[in-house]
């Protein structure tokens, strides 16, 4: 990965830029084993 960068600028927009997306994906992980956890609940039998 031989990735310059020219400016600070550059670097940090790069940066966040990785944040984001990382922070993107760890919020659909998180809905989707929060959808996991809850959709395996069962009705309570009434007999």
């Amino acid at each position: 990965m031989d990735t310059v960068f020219y400016s600070y600028h550059d670097f940090m927009l790069a940066t966040k830029t990785i944040t984001y997306v990382l922070m993107g994906l760890g919020l659909f992980g998180l809905l989707g084993f929060w959808l996991f956890l809850t959709g395996r609940d069962e009705p309570i039998r009434k007999y």
